[in-house]
């Protein structure tokens, strides 16, 4: 079944926030394998000019997702999941996120589209700290893999 070509342009605005804490930061350093001391070390982010610790680029997937998932879990949009693959990711940031933020998401669709028999799927999420400041855009793209791939 294709996807619904209705929800491109669709906005999805936050439903709640995330707390950045230290121990999610190191934690996410250690599963991908980076020892870099900004991520670990209070002191050594804020010599550097940062109010704590900072998280790795790619750390805010972690907030990303959750809200992607609410989204091609709705049943109106048509997404097999089983037939779903990551085909993209992006990162536009403004500033790192840090211990002590409050993020929130705004998620939108921004394209849909069908090409060989497979649908792709492109979501982009606003990411802002409890000020309401923007901290990074995420994209994302999606593919749902047709009957015969």
């Amino acid at each position: 079944m294709p996807l619904d070509p209705s929800f491109e342009g669709r906005t999805y605005p936050p439903v709640g926030s995330y707390e950045v804490s230290r121990e999610k930061i190191a934690e996410f350093a250690d599963a991908i394998g980076d020892d870099s001391e900004f991520y670990r070390d209070p002191e050594v982010a804020r010599a550097a000019g940062y109010p704590d610790v900072i998280a790795p680029p790619t750390f805010l997937t972690v907030i990303n997702l959750t809200a992607i998932n609410a989204i091609v879990a709705d049943p109106e949009l048509g997404l097999d999941y089983s037939r779903m693959v990551h085909g993209q990711q992006q990162f536009a940031h403004s500033r790192p996120a840090h211990a002590g933020d409050r993020l929130e998401l705004t998620i939108h669709i921004e394209d849909i589209m069908a090409r060989a028999g497979n649908d792709f799927l492109t979501v982009r999420a606003e990411i802002t700290d409890s000020e309401g400041a923007h901290v990074c855009t995420t994209r994302a793209q999606l593919v749902v893999r047709g009957e015969g791939a």
